[in-house]
């Protein structure tokens, strides 16, 4: 087995590291959600705000110092193995680290000596959260330390080990929070909170020892495939340590920037929505009630439902630098439309079930039927948020990543617009904060789209994405009619609701499948379910054996 064996085939590789880490997304999330009825339970109201009063300080520390880094690693990595320039690969891991550890130290001591600041200059409110900002000062440096490891081992298109890192990074983040918050409780809210925040600590300290077993299993492999003795390749450029660095910063910054970009936005919501909203004639009560609806609640629906988008866009930049480098423009085509394809085969479904069962989701989920209206309008971002997610990581693989930062700041400009003025429409209210969402996320994808035409001269395929919206249309009647009539005879609003989503997905891929929308190809893309998929149609004389 060559140690390329980690990138799977040349065709679907990207595919089946999509898959791991969908699945390790969903994991992640399912038990961070229970982590938060543990915690709450343990540290009250007050506890959770010390916390939170903290964990704002290390997000951005953390993000600034790695945010990007990821991507960037991974593009140049792939670019020297896809060239067998495995030396050079190894030597661009080598400088990275060096340069995280710098830069990990840098922004672990300055959050530490920054805590201090905040609290005296009252950014910080309760000088309680002192100790939380300071135990999770350390973290940063552990955190930018993991980001090296898995764009190295990305730009091999070996997504498993950022996958089963994450999970066990919040496994111990999880346990860690729970045992420590326990065991200070006694001390008081103010050592409760610093020992929950010492679970990012650990989560990160474990996450990166699974990091090291794998780079090790990478590193016998390579001296299986290449040998020991590594050399230069003499027909691939030799780059300096300093231009090394410099292409890192290059790829890195606009992507941090554009990771900033995100509460950034949030914030500018949280001063324009519910001062809107008064404007439009509802009580402060009433439009900090419904900006809960929209971010607390129709938010994380959509980034829920993009999870497969969110992995894909990860894994498709390694996969399409590869290709780019060697000069393979239809591979590059033939990646980027089977993204395209698959994300909207992915998001329209999605988009179906949110929109048509809003308020049942809302009342199931969070026990707010009023977050209905919120919510399905909010269901058109799962769409374009899709494309948007896929268009970028394709553009970065294409080496371009400053565009889709621009084009954010362009789509943001456009929602700061739509939300001063639809949110204020007395009819249309949180809906209008809904759509400037929505546009948000088009405009940026759209963008996007275009410049990826520019660069490959791809265009999504017309008729494939007439027969999704026909399939996705056929599916919503299913999940209408489904939901309706086993309301009315069962009377149970859970059964009713679970069971419409499932008959409406058999509906949606049967209707694909007849349409011909999900072609033979796609299925064969997909990791463990594609190959089983092609049997049981060919068994039944849908595709030709």
């Amino acid at each position: 087995m060559n140690v390329a064996e980690g990138k799977n085939s040349k065709g679907e590789s990207f595919l089946k590291g999509t898959f791991v880490l969908t699945i390790a997304g969903f994991v992640v999330k399912v038990i961070g959600s229970l982590n938060w009825i543990f915690v709450s339970r343990i540290l009250g109201g007050e506890g959770i705000g010390l916390y939170q009063m903290a964990f704002p300080i290390y997000f951005f520390a953390m993000t600034v110092s790695q945010a990007g880094v990821p991507v960037a690693i991974s593009i140049i990595t792939a670019e020297r193995v896809a060239l067998k320039d495995i030396y050079g690969a190894k030597r661009v891991f080598r400088i990275s680290m060096m340069l995280m550890v710098l830069t990990g130290l840098l922004f672990s001591i300055l959050t530490y000596l920054a805590a201090d600041w905040l609290i005296e200059w009252q950014l910080i409110r309760d000088a309680r959260a002192y100790k939380a900002v300071v135990v999770l000062a350390p973290t940063v440096f552990f955190v930018t330390l993991l980001a090296s490891s898995r764009g190295y081992l990305q730009g091999w298109q070996r997504m498993t080990p950022t996958a089963v890192s994450q999970i066990v990074e919040q496994i111990f983040r999880v346990v860690t929070m729970i045992v420590l918050a326990s065991l200070l409780m006694p001390w008081g809210l103010d050592y409760a909170a610093a020992g929950a925040s010492l679970g990012a600590f650990a989560g990160a300290v474990t996450g990166l020892i699974v990091l090291v077993y794998f780079h090790i299993k990478l590193e016998r492999d390579i001296a299986r495939d290449y040998g020991t003795e590594l050399k230069p390749l003499p027909n691939v450029p030799y780059e300096t340590r300093f231009s090394i660095i410099h292409r890192i910063f290059k790829l890195a910054l606009p992507v941090s920037a554009a990771s900033i970009m995100l509460p950034v936005v949030s914030n500018l919501d949280l001063m324009i929505v519910p001062q809107r909203l008064e404007a439009a004639g509802y009580s402060i009560s009433e439009a900090t009630e419904l900006f809960g609806y929209l971010n607390g609640m129709a938010v994380p629906l959509v980034n829920l439902a993009t999870i497969l988008t969110a992995s894909m866009a990860m894994s498709i930049v390694p996969a399409i630098s590869e290709s780019r480098v060697l000069g393979d423009q239809a591979r590059v085509y033939d990646q980027t439309a089977a993204s395209v394809r698959i994300s909207n085969f992915v998001c329209f479904p999605a988009f179906v079930i949110v929109f048509i069962l809003a308020t049942p989701i809302s009342s199931l989920i969070y026990n707010a039927p009023g977050a209905g209206p919120a919510v399905m309008i909010s269901a058109v971002s799962i769409i374009l948020l899709g494309l948007h997610q896929v268009s970028t990581g394709i553009l970065q693989g294409l080496g371009h990543p400053t565009i889709p930062m621009v084009n954010m700041v362009l789509a943001a400009a456009a929602k700061i617009f739509l939300n001063w003025h639809l949110t204020a429409i007395p009819w249309l209210g949180i809906m209008g904060a809904a759509w400037a969402t929505a546009a948000d996320m088009g405009v940026a994808a759209i963008i996007n789209l275009y410049f990826i035409y520019r660069f490959i001269g791809y265009r999504i395929e017309l008729l494939q994405l007439i027969k999704t919206i026909c399939s996705a249309g056929i599916m919503a009647c299913a999940v209408h009619f489904f939901y309706a009539w086993t309301l009315a005879w069962w009377g149970i609003a859970a059964i009713s609701t679970f069971g419409a989503v499932f008959f409406g997905c058999f509906v949606y891929v049967a209707a694909m499948i007849l349409l011909r929308g999900l072609i033979e190809e796609d299925l064969h893309r997909l990791p463990m379910v594609g190959a089983v998929g092609i049997r049981f149609l060919q068994r039944i004389g849908v595709y030709k054996s």
